[in-house]
């Protein structure tokens, strides 16, 4: 239930900011508006100002303390428990964009990860040779399907999204199999619990990259704005490629955000589909990598 709440309300924004995005009456402002999709930009900018402060106040020193004070072994099996939740929800967005390979791997890999890996707390299946993860969510069965992406839009504590993602999380209440179950048997504490570990996982992972584009970036915002949409375009080409090849990994703002509405304070890099889950311990944490998207 908590799930569907944070979705609904991401959607509800995301739709009214949506509705208000108009595009500069002046040529060169309108021509570069529409290159980088972003007709709401002086509001956006205030708002990832927003989300910025308030990440720097309270994500940031809580993931640091989190990295500091928890040993490697125990955030890396919190990480798969984690991921292990989401294949069910996985395996039903890929049979959703025709990729009925990718769905039995993510089903396989929650049967056997699930008992043999010791209820998902380790990742039997890759590291025994067998299918490694991947990550996709109804925004991009819905951009495979061929729904227009919509005006880039930042969000308080939600972060990053378009239109397009938007209309996922609202769709993400009906569809997210782990609510449904959790609600059923009265633990939808359960459901609170699980968001907020899920966004401490994945800001953790990614305190050294962020840190990293907030020294070195001349505008942070246009930034991440740049790393989020081409991290959305290789998860979508990801998909359209029936996960056969991998997306290369690209920082993004926002702590799940684009892949099953997890609010974010602030900006946190979730990984494309085939790069792996986001938030891996064993991940490189230094590296941001643009990708050329005309390849």
């Amino acid at each position: 239930m908590s799930r569907g709440l944070v979705s609904i309300a991401a959607a509800a924004a995301i739709v009214m900011l949506g509705a208000c995005a108009t595009l500069p009456d002046d040529p060169e402002e309108r021509a570069e508006a529409e290159a980088v999709n972003d007709p709401l930009e002086p509001t956006n900018r205030a708002v990832y100002d927003f989300n910025s402060a308030l990440d720097k106040a309270v994500m940031e020193p809580v993931a640091e303390a989190y990295r500091e004070n928890f040993p490697d072994w125990f955030r890396r099996a919190v990480h798969n428990f984690l991921a292990n939740l989401e294949e069910p929800y996985i395996a039903g967005n890929d049979l959703l964009q025709g990729n009925p390979e990718a769905a039995a791997d993510a089903l396989g890999r929650f049967m056997i990860n699930s008992t043999w890996g010791l209820f998902g707390t380790r990742d039997v299946v890759a590291e025994t040779g067998g299918a490694k993860p991947h990550k996709t969510d109804i925004g991009v069965t819905f951009a495979v399907w061929g729904v227009p992406e919509g005006p880039y839009l930042m969000l308080p504590f939600f972060g990053p999204a378009s239109t397009r993602d938007g209309a996922g999380r609202a769709a993400d209440f009906f569809a997210h199999p782990t609510g449904h179950v959790l609600g059923a048997y009265g633990l939808e504490a359960a459901g609170y619990a699980q968001t907020g570990a899920s966004v401490l996982d994945s800001r953790t992972e990614y305190l050294d990259p962020i840190k990293e584009i907030r020294r070195t970036s001349l505008d942070e915002y246009a930034t991440f704005r740049s790393l989020f949409r081409q991290n959305r375009e290789a998860t979508i080409n990801a998909a359209l490629a029936g996960h056969k090849r991998p997306a290369a990994e690209v920082p993004s703002t926002a702590v799940p955000a684009a892949s099953g509405a997890t609010p974010a304070a602030a900006p946190a890099i979730p990984a494309p589909a085939g790069a792996g889950q986001p938030g891996d311990p064993d991940a490189p944490s230094s590296a941001v990598e643009f990708i050329d998207q005309k390849k």
